[in-house]
């Protein structure tokens, strides 16, 4: 008996770009449910990597791409990179047929800069998918929309989050990959687990071929971790590795770092860079990020129960957490995610952009103590931007792990993530 479909916050916009463009390209880590999602949309399907006909399916497109690309539309080739001449072979076939939703392409890993010829501009569009949010997961209240915050400013007060700090725990070691939703937490723990060695044992090497050393992989992954929702430098990281018994040279480091970034195991995050003070104040190193917090929680071999005897790394693991669920909310209102910290000590977790230019400035705190703080923060960097004589931001927000929603009297809203959605 197969499960029910859960809705993606994807949906929508996968709908939109496909009444706009020739193709979609849906990419993103295994696991996070693009093949599934891609299906609700598709009248027909071709799985590149079926071990029972991937060798048919390179045989043909030896003949003739046509082969593969017939079939009802909108068609779901799914892993696409298996054979990453079909790029070239949509794009052309878009340019052929001048229709709209043909292809939905989707695929786990970015493939070399040479795997392909043609960027697609115009013919094949973009998404990315992560791993389900809290609200996807219906872990969230959704009480809160941050939609309407920006649109209308509505009221917060009083609206409650049903996460306690324990459940917060978990939800971020279990993670929000779809197959382990409904499981028992030992299960949906395991499956994380399971995803890191299959990782570290072979993916990273079928990415392109090259070998790469299974036990460095996970020392890197391991110093990722414990510098996550930190700037800490490369130099920083290789450091740590050497202390930590891994020795790596320079070049070794960034060519896992490529490859784990174009398997969506890592993603940073950019720093934003307004023009306020001078701009060689402005720290502009990526801040270090998994895509889900629970790949660095799997890494580390922790537990919902570790988590909570050490709130410093809970507090780091709540950042990852909020962040993803910022980029999955923002992604359908035409959102960017940033943060902001300067040599002056004033910083900002998340400046969530829209691409009207309106903008909220985010501090994440696990607990209550830590609010003012955060407010305080948020105000200071109010201040600046107006003394700067640029746009205010139309949102503070601190959000936190606690349990009920409420404004200040200064402005800043204080908003549980288990009230949140887009």
């Amino acid at each position: 008996m197969s499960l029910q479909y859960m809705p993606r916050i994807l949906d929508s916009v996968l709908e939109d770009y496909l009444d706009t463009f020739g193709a979609v390209h849906i990419k993103g880590p295994k696991w996070c449910g693009k093949t599934t999602t891609a299906s609700q949309k598709a009248k027909s399907i071709i799985k590149l990597q079926d071990p029972n006909l991937s060798e048919e399916y390179i045989k043909r497109a030896d003949i003739s791409f046509s082969l593969l690309l017939e079939g009802k539309t909108p068609r779901l080739i799914d892993e696409w990179q298996t054979i990453p001449k079909i790029w070239d072979a949509v794009r052309n076939e878009v340019d052929s047929r001048q229709e709209k939703g043909i292809f939905i392409l989707t695929g786990s890993v970015v493939p070399s800069k040479d795997a392909t010829l043609h960027s697609g501009i115009g013919r094949i569009a973009t998404l990315i998918m992560r791993p389900m949010s809290l609200y996807e997961s219906q872990e969230s209240s959704g009480t809160i929309s941050l939609t309407s915050l920006f649109n209308e400013n509505s009221n917060i007060d009083g609206y409650k989050s049903f996460l306690s700090i324990p459940e917060l725990a978990y939800v971020i070691c279990r993670g929000g990959w779809p197959s382990s939703m409904n499981m028992k937490e030992k299960s949906a723990l395991l499956i994380v687990r399971d995803y890191i060695d299959s990782l570290c044992q072979s993916d990273i090497s079928r990415l392109d071929g090259v070998t790469r050393n299974p036990i460095k992989i996970r020392s890197f992954l391991q110093s990722y971790a414990r510098n996550i929702s930190t700037l800490a430098s490369n130099t920083t990281i290789i450091k740590d590795l050497q202390t930590n018994n891994t020795q790596i040279s320079e070049a070794t480091y960034y060519d896992y770092s490529d490859a784990l970034t174009r398997l969506f195991i890592i993603e940073d995050i950019p720093s934003w860079n307004p023009s306020v003070r001078s701009k060689t104040a402005i720290r502009s190193k990526n801040k270090r990020g998994f895509i889900d917090p629970s790949l660095a929680i799997a890494t580390l071999g922790l537990t919902p129960s570790t988590l909570l005897e050490d709130m410093n790394t809970f507090g780091f693991m709540f950042e990852s957490l909020v962040i993803r669920d910022l980029k999955i909310y923002s992604q359908e209102i035409g959102g960017t995610t940033s943060y902001y910290r300067d040599r002056y000590g004033l910083e900002c977790d998340c400046v969530l952009a829209l691409s009207d230019g309106r903008y909220a400035l985010i501090e994440i705190k696990l607990g209550s103590r830590a609010i003012e703080e955060g407010a305080s923060h948020l105000l200071k960097l109010k201040k600046l931007i107006i003394e700067n004589k640029m746009t205010e931001p139309s949102l503070l927000i601190v959000i936190t792990g606690g349990e009920i929603a409420y404004e200040r009297k200064d402005g800043v809203k204080i908003i549980p993530i288990g009230c949140l959605k887009v």
